[in-house]
């Protein structure tokens, strides 16, 4: 290939692989990028421009790097003060419920449950609370989360069936519930909010943070489609049937308790770091079918074709069953 088409074909072959991923979920990223940072591809094409007739190896390095970091920054870069210019609204829909008595998830200034752009108009920048009424009748309940770049935690129980505090920075939080044959569904999601990396989410003052809590006594299903997200989650104090984990680029972490009867986990990610820890005694098996990723399974026996058992695994009686897939991903399994 002539040293003059490889930038361009470069280029070109970036953009689409971004679209793709990004429109598979394997990465997400702020639109707005490609307004705040269109000067790159002017630093891209001078730079290409500079050493246009120089074939010299550094040089070639060199124009290679620079469209890899630029294109770097307009993926995974997410600059809070952006939506802090004069000309961007900062106001948004932002609902709650505080009152632990009342089966209406929203605040008195939003008196439905869909996603109708009904409400008072706040400052996005804010807290809320979320709960959902627990009774005893229900045995086993269903959390649906979605929404990126937000911080998921949970680690502690509540004596309401859901609840969940918010920091909001960008968009806004839904809280939804109803009846599904058996199952009690709970919904929480993140509407008119932005996918992508938030790289001051250790920062109080910035980014989208969730704290929740779950009532311990029923069986729970949770449902987790994120995108490029944070989660940790600690899930030792609750009876878990299910696990399904759909995400993008991101941190994920998860501490389980024993598994009730047959435990299923099913993790999809792309570029990410995944984590879970399980009881030392507990018998599992994984099954990773993944590219360019790797594992970190101490403890387990190699079965071959990317399956792993814990020692006794058919003995015992309950189990675990963990699936991996995605690509560019680490994946590992620690006991406790």
């Amino acid at each position: 290939m002539r040293n003059d088409k490889l930038i361009p074909g470069m280029i070109l072959v970036m953009i689409g692989a971004i679209f793709l991923l990004h429109n598979f979920g394997y990465i997400h990223f702020h639109w707005y990028n490609l307004i705040h940072l269109w000067p790159i591809f002017l630093v891209i094409g001078g730079v290409n421009l500079v050493f246009a007739n120089n074939k010299s190896a550094w040089a070639t390095i060199l124009k290679i790097a620079v469209v890899i970091a630029g294109f770097a920054l307009i993926v995974f870069g997410n600059f809070n003060d952006r939506y802090n210019r004069w000309w961007w609204p900062h106001y948004t829909y932002h609902h709650s419920d505080n009152n632990d008595d009342s089966d209406d998830n929203n605040s008195s200034d939003d008196d439905d449950n869909n996603d109708s752009d009904s409400g008072r108009l706040v400052k996005t920048h804010g807290n809320s609370t979320f709960n959902t009424p627990y009774n005893q009748t229900i045995k086993v309940a269903q959390l649906n989360i979605s929404g990126g770049a937000t911080s998921y935690t949970l680690n502690d129980t509540t004596n309401q069936l859901f609840n969940a505090v918010t920091q909001e920075t960008v968009g806004n939080y839904d809280l939804n519930h109803h009846m599904e044959d058996s199952v009690y569904v709970v919904d929480f999601k993140l509407r008119d909010g932005k996918n992508g990396f938030n790289f001051n989410s250790d920062d109080d003052d910035h980014g989208n943070k969730v704290d929740m809590r779950l009532n311990p006594n029923p069986v729970w299903n949770v449902k987790l489609d994120a995108g490029a997200t944070d989660v940790n989650f600690d899930l030792s104090k609750f009876k878990v049937k299910s696990i399904k984990l759909n995400g993008g680029a991101g941190s994920f972490a998860m501490k389980l308790g024993q598994p009730i009867a047959t435990t299923d986990i099913n993790i999809s990610t792309g570029a990410a770091s995944v984590k879970f820890t399980i009881p030392q005694n507990a018998a599992c098996r994984i099954t990773k079918s993944s590219a360019f990723s790797s594992d970190d399974f101490e403890g387990f026996t190699k079965l071959g074709n990317g399956d792993y058992e814990t020692p006794g695994f058919d003995a015992a009686k309950n189990k675990f069953y963990i699936h991996f897939s995605g690509a560019m991903s680490g994946f590992e399994v620690k006991r406790y």
